[in-house]
């Protein structure tokens, strides 16, 4: 069910009803299906196609900004950017941390930045700072004690109980899966909510982790990385808890748009291209254009009633 529309500056939901609502899906024993999104109107398309929840990558936040994924975003550009991402939507937000922009110091100021701009939760990784994507050869991991002391002052930092803490070992690629499985027991011991299984390689590398660890797990299905592409069903069925899509917007889009401009540019005109577009119409709905002019218009009709004091005042 999608999620109600809700006031036009600003959903229904408070951040404390969105963090519990993420608590909630934890525990339901159904996978929360996280999109990624890179906007706050694609937010807007995720809540209305009926998913559990946004999720907000690194990657993705990089690549809009016309960088690549290996650390240098600040703070500041990923929280402003999850902050108008989680307003748009009742739903709740996940965002990526990648390292805690710093020493564990500066973690523990991300995640009351974080909270601050109403995300539901985020996830922090072991690798060494700056960090590459996952996804990519030639990553580094700090030790097991390094990542737990980011945890603790995450942890420690945390106002809000149920905002989600997730702790992210890229460990799998680097040391090996029975390495990242004891980094993961070390990280739910710290306090972790939940243990992000990245860049795993096969469907028996994501069983491991659910017969291993007793907290929930998160399973991430990029497109063109080192997992692979499992179905809803299948992590359901395995136990996993989260699943995200973190780039599949993204990447959607600029397929998209790079085929279209160079058909543009080769016709010198978009007609033959407007059975592709999403319509006016439908722009237009899913802004509630229609919701925002029936509000400027009584609005602007609005009156005060005149009472006998304001005729004694004259």
């Amino acid at each position: 069910m999608s999620s109600p529309p809700g006031p036009l500056f600003g959903g229904v939901s408070s951040a404390a009803d969105k963090r519990a609502a993420l608590r909630t899906g934890l525990d339901s024993g159904r996978l929360q299906r996280l999109p990624g999104t890179f906007s706050p109107l694609v937010a807007k398309a995720v809540a209305e196609a009926g998913f559990e929840g946004v999720y907000v990558s690194g990657a993705a936040l990089s690549a809009d900004l016309g960088l690549p994924d290996v650390g240098l975003t600040t703070l500041t550009e990923v929280a402003a950017r999850g902050a108008q991402i989680a307003a748009a939507t009742n739903l709740p937000t996940l965002i990526d941390a990648d390292t805690g922009f710093g020493v564990p110091l500066n973690t523990a100021r991300t995640v009351t930045v974080l909270e601050d701009a109403v995300l539901a939760g985020c996830h922090i990784e072991d690798q060494v700072n700056p960090k590459r994507c996952g996804h990519l050869d030639g990553k580094a991991v700090v030790s097991t004690d390094d990542m737990v002391k980011r945890l603790r002052a995450a942890i420690s930092a945390r106002r809000d109980p149920n905002f989600v803490i997730c702790a992210r070992t890229d460990a799998a690629g680097v040391e090996s899966v029975s390495a990242a499985i004891d980094r993961a027991r070390a990280y739910a011991d710290a306090g972790a909510d939940m243990i992000f299984t990245e860049a795993l390689n096969e469907l028996s590398d994501f069983e491991r982790f659910r017969a291993a660890i007793d907290i929930p797990l998160l399973a991430n299905m990029t497109e063109f990385g080192k997992s692979p592409l499992l179905s809803a069903r299948q992590l359901g069925d395995i136990g996993y808890n989260v699943v995200i899509y973190p780039v599949t917007t993204l990447r959607l889009a600029m397929f998209a748009i790079e085929a279209w401009l160079r058909q543009i540019n080769s016709a010198g005109t978009q007609s033959g291209l407007l059975d592709r577009m999403q319509h006016r119409g439908r722009l237009y709905e899913l802004l509630r254009y229609a919701d925002y002019n029936e509000f400027d218009t009584n609005t602007y009709n609005f009156t005060l009633k005149e009472t006998n004091h304001d005729r004694a005042d004259q």
